[in-house]
């Protein structure tokens, strides 16, 4: 994914059956944004530069750094340092309950890390270890009910801005766009390895 301000350079020319557009199409009364300049002020330079395909993805990556920033600000907000809220996510993933090894897979840690997180979570008050019911060998690590308030609040506020960034596109626009996403991101994972270490996973 080509970084903002450094288009990519075209890998291939374009086919002659398919002519170079000299610029990205856009109704009279769109409004212009950040990539809209970043394509004008490079497509001169590089001219084989696809505008359609510049901006589409300059645009993705733009959008996940400003989710990402929201994102990080919640976490100041919730007071939760990262490797916290991951910790958390992660055992309301299981149901608001897991065993300690089941986190270290999940968290791909060793043991003994998510003892140290768990500690110091286990201080906070934003979870407790209580002996299984099953086998009273086992610990099982449970959210508190400030644990889970504490998480929803981090996600609640990254999911009201999706939500409203989302909002300006019609319910059908919305599918469109979700299976358009869908037929890259199947192109994307058949040519490397899928890391699927997000924000909801």
């Amino acid at each position: 994914m080509a970084h903002p301000e450094e288009p990519r350079t075209p890998s291939e020319p374009h086919p002659p059956s398919e002519p170079h557009t000299p610029s990205e199409p856009r109704t009279a009364d769109a409004p212009r944004d950040w990539t809209d300049e970043h394509v004008a002020r490079w497509q001169p330079v590089l001219p084989g530069l696809d505008p359609v395909v510049e901006g589409a993805v300059t645009r993705m990556k733009k959008l996940s750094v400003h989710l990402r920033r929201v994102r990080e600000q919640s976490l100041v907000d919730f007071d939760l340092e990262r490797h916290e809220f991951d910790t958390l996510h992660k055992i309301a993933g299981r149901g608001g309950s897991a065993a300690p090894s089941e986190l270290a897979q999940d968290l791909d840690l060793v043991p003994a890390s998510v003892s140290g997180r768990l500690d110091a979570l286990e201080k906070r008050g934003l979870v407790r270890r209580t002996q299984s019911t099953a086998d009273r060998r086992r610990v099982v690590v449970e959210l508190t009910a400030v644990g889970r308030e504490t998480w929803l609040g981090a996600m609640d506020v990254l999911g009201h801005e999706e939500y409203r960034l989302l909002g300006v596109l019609a319910p059908e626009e919305r599918v469109l766009l979700n299976d358009l996403l869908r037929r890259v991101m199947v192109e994307a994972e058949s040519t490397e390895p899928a890391t699927r270490h997000h924000w909801h996973g």
